[in-house]
C-alpha cells in the first residue's frame, strides 16, 4: 500500500479526494493546520496539524510515514481577500509550497498533485479556455498559483520532482450520502450560497449583473462535481507513478451554466422558491468562463461523469440539508 500525503485534506477538496483514494487502495495522511478545513471531515484518517511553513515537521511526517507521494490543496483561496492582503497570500501560497517543496526534496520524495486554478488564465480569456491561453491572473490569488505552477517546473528540473497541475473551474457537489459537504468560514461560492438560501428563506439572492453577453445577461460557469475532480486527482497521480512527466492540465466539462440556470434547477431540486434580486456587476467578473477538458481526456483519460447540474444540486442539498450549520 502507498502512503500519500494530503495537505489540506480536511478541506473541501481534500476530504472528498482522501476519501476516493482511500476507498482506492491508498494510505492517507492529513496535514492541515485547520484553518479552513474541519477536524471533522478528517475523521477516520491521521491527522497531523501543522503549518505549511514548518518544514521540519513536514519532513518528520513524510519520514515519519513513509510517505510516496504527495497532493497538494493547501492555500488560501479568496479572490477579494487576496487583493486586500496580497503579501499573506504570497507568503502562505508561495512560500508554504516551497516549504513543502524542501521537505519532499530532502526526503526524496518525488510526485506532487497540486491543486491549481483558472484564475491563473485572467478576465479576457475565450470560450472555451485551454491550457495554451495566455496566463495573465488579475488577482493575487491567481498569481500565487501561477508561481507555484513555475516553482513546480524549475523543482522538476533542479531536483526531479515531477508534478500535474490541476487549473479547476468551479468545484461544487458534495459526497451523494450527505456525509461531508462545501463549508467554508467565508462562503463566496455560488452553489452553497443558493441553498443556505433555500434552508433559510431569510433573505434575497443578489444576482451580480444581467447585462453580459450570454443568453439570459447572468454570468456562466463551468461547474466541476468534486467526486470528479478526485477522480482526476487519481488519474493524476497514477499518471506520475506510471513515469508521466510535468504538466498542466484542465478541469472542467466543457460547458457553462449561467447564475439563473444554477437557481431554477436549484428551486426543482428543493422544491423552495429562492428569492433574488438584481445587483451591480462585480469588478473582474468574466461573463463566461468554461473549461476545454480535451487535454484531461487525452493525458488522464478523465471526463466528468457527476458534472451535470442537477446531481451537483442533488447532491449538495443533500449534505446542506442534512448539516444546516456546516459541520457543526
Amino acid at each position: 500500500m502507498k502512503n500519500l500525503l494530503i495537505c489540506g485534506g480536511a478541506g473541501y477538496i481534500g476530504s472528498h479526494c482522501a476519501r476516493v483514494l482511500r476507498d482506492t487502495g491508498y494510505n492517507c495522511i492529513i496535514f492541515d493546520n485547520l484553518s479552513e478545513g474541519h477536524r471533522e471531515a478528517a475523521e477516520g484518517f491521521v491527522l497531523v496539524e501543522g503549518e505549511l511553513s514548518d518544514a521540519a515537521l513536514l519532513r518528520n511526517t513524510i519520514e515519519q510515514f513513509g510517505v510516496d507521494s504527495v497532493l497538494h490543496f493547501a492555500a488560501l483561496a479568496l479572490v477579494g481577500e487576496s487583493m486586500r492582503n496580497p503579501i499573506e497570500y504570497y507568503r502562505n501560497n508561495i512560500g508554504g509550497t516551497a516549504s513543502l517543496l524542501e521537505a519532499m526534496r530532502d526526503a526524496g520524495v518525488k510526485h506532487m498533485v497540486f491543486s491549481s486554478t483558472c484564475a491563473t488564465y485572467g478576465e479576457d480569456s475565450p470560450a472555451p479556455i485551454t491550457e495554451d491561453v495566455p496566463q495573465v491572473p488579475c488577482n493575487p490569488y491567481g498569481e500565487s498559483k501561477l508561481y507555484v505552477e513555475k516553482l513546480l517546473r524549475r523543482c522538476d528540473g533542479a531536483y526531479g520532482i515531477k508534478s500535474v497541475s490541476l487549473r479547476y473551474f468551479n468545484a461544487a457537489g458534495a459526497m451523494p450520502d450527505g456525509s461531508i459537504g462545501e463549508d467554508h468560514k467565508l462562503e463566496t461560492h455560488l452553489i452553497p450560497i443558493v441553498l443556505r438560501e433555500a434552508l433559510s428563506q431569510k433573505g434575497k439572492l443578489k444576482v451580480f449583473g444581467m447585462d453580459y453577453p450570454t443568453p439570459d445577461g447572468s454570468c456562466v460557469r463551468d461547474y466541476v462535481h468534486v467526486l470528479d475532480l478526485a477522480e482526476a486527482h487519481l488519474l493524476a497521480l497514477r499518471y506520475l507513478e506510471s513515469g508521466g512527466g510535468t504538466d498542466f492540465i484542465n478541469l472542467g466539462t466543457g460547458t457553462g451554466s449561467s447564475v439563473l440556470e444554477v437557481i431554477k434547477i436549484a428551486h426543482d431540486v428543493t422544491g423552495i422558491d429562492i428569492a433574488y434580486e438584481i445587483a451591480d456587476r462585480r469588478p473582474g467578473d468574466p461573463p463566461i468562463l468554461v473549461a476545454s477538458a480535451k487535454k484531461a481526456k487525452r493525458i488522464l483519460g478523465w471526463a466528468a461523469k457527476r458534472s451535470d447540474l442537477r446531481t451537483i444540486l442533488t447532491d449538495a442539498w443533500a449534505w446542506h440539508k442534512s448539516h444546516p450549520e456546516g459541520f457543526i
